[in-house]
């Protein structure tokens, strides 16, 4: 039987030590306030057996109950994250098991498939609800900050082929391309001639639909591909979102085969997240194993620094290093409201657990972003070892509009 002193004794230590906009309903109709202001998240715990998590408030462990249906949770996911975390702070220790641990995953071509199509092949219509029109899911680029989504994720792309330099008719490898959003661009607005590919069965039939309605097939190729499988050689590549997939270990080979697709004097360019413990740990109290249970299966985020150094590993000079972390902060945010706009839909379409499995996931990333807890790096790239006439004398020409 629970321990009703224990949960009394958790409680009176939480609100001493910081107090929360938070209510407490037990399943014996008590109602327990953490603070003396109105409160903006309620947790029900519909049973006793139910109250362990709150003991033991780790994100992984309050974020399974929520999403298992043991503990129900009312509120904006913003605040349901920010109550969580100063929970998870006033409760645990952010050093052994629950500290920033260095988690890997085995990873292959049949795992790596796998776990794409468990994360995008949902549906195309649960993307719809929260991304732009063009269905870009990554980090936008806000250059004033007051732009909405749509007009700031045309500038990130815009962004990336500017900084890449990609000119007409330059042959462009888009590593995991997702819908197709940048290859369209880049092949409309920059005359380049395209190969888009990724892993996802909805994306890559989505893509095509939308590269043969714009009358692009002649200079637009989609592939269900393996980037390991790629053959040829590209004046530029571009991975947005991507190479989280790969796994830590595996960085040096990811940039050796970009390396080996890339022309002699062709420029590359990776955009993804990165975790900001210089040990490639994981984010505290639990985050990460959470996401990688419910959200991004073989998912690793490595640091910086040994970004930078398998790069090098696999024969690549990084050229310019950009951080977006304010940017995708905003993104997710905006999906986050998106999300819970579109809650009855999203309901519809992928049920009440995908719900709240994103729903939590979401404002988590966003949270995760705006405390420094993980990043987003933009890394321009060519082959190591070339004439420096060869490199722009600035960053000037990224800005040219």
């Amino acid at each position: 039987m629970f321990d009703q002193n224990r949960l009394s004794a958790w409680v009176a230590g939480v609100t001493h030590q910081n107090p929360l906009p938070l209510r407490l309903e037990l399943w014996n109709g008590q109602a327990i306030d953490f603070s003396s202001e109105a409160p903006r998240v309620t947790i029900r715990v519909p049973h006793p057996s139910a109250a362990r998590y709150l003991l033991r408030p780790s994100l992984s462990n309050l974020g399974t109950a929520y999403v298992e249906g043991d503990i129900e949770v009312r509120g904006s996911a913003s605040d349901m994250i920010r109550v969580v975390n100063a929970l998870a702070r006033s409760t645990l220790k952010a050093d052994g098991k629950l500290a920033r641990i260095v988690r890997h995953f085995t990873h292959d071509r049949r795992k790596d498939a796998e776990a794409i199509r468990y994360h995008y092949d949902v549906s195309n219509a649960f993307y719809q609800q929260f991304l732009d029109p063009d269905m870009v899911y990554s980090c936008a680029y806000f250059e004033q900050g007051d732009e909405d989504l749509a007009t700031a994720q045309v500038r990130k792309i815009d962004h990336i082929l500017t900084k890449i330099r990609l000119r007409p008719d330059q042959t462009l490898l888009d590593i995991g391309c997702g819908w197709g959003a940048l290859v369209l661009r880049a092949a409309q607005q920059f005359g380049a001639r395209c190969v888009g590919i990724t892993l996802s069965r909805n994306q890559y039939e989505l893509a095509r639909e939308r590269v043969a309605q714009a009358g692009l097939a002649d200079r637009v190729d989609i592939r269900l591909q393996d980037y390991r499988d790629v053959r040829g050689t590209f004046d530029r590549i571009t991975s947005v979102g991507m190479f989280e997939h790969v796994g830590i270990r595996h960085l040096p080979e990811y940039f050796g085969i970009i390396g080996r697709l890339l022309a002699e004097d062709g420029v590359a360019m990776n955009h993804g997240i990165t975790t900001t413990d210089p040990d490639n740990g994981e984010t505290p109290y639990g985050g990460g194993e959470f996401i990688a249970r419910y959200v991004f299966p073989q998912g690793e985020l490595a640091h910086l620094g040994a970004v930078l150094k398998a790069m090098q590993q696999g024969n690549l000079e990084a050229y310019d290093v950009e951080n977006l972390r304010r940017h995708y902060a905003r993104t997710l945010s905006i999906w986050t409201e998106n999300f819970e706009a579109n809650a009855a839909r999203i309901k519809d379409l992928a049920g009440e657990k995908r719900f709240r499995i994103w729903h939590v996931y979401l404002a988590g990333c966003a949270y995760a972003f705006d405390q420094d807890l993980i990043s987003l790096y933009q890394i321009v790239c060519g082959k190591a070892g070339r004439h420096p006439r060869s490199l722009p004398w600035s960053r000037r020409y990224m800005y040219e509009q």
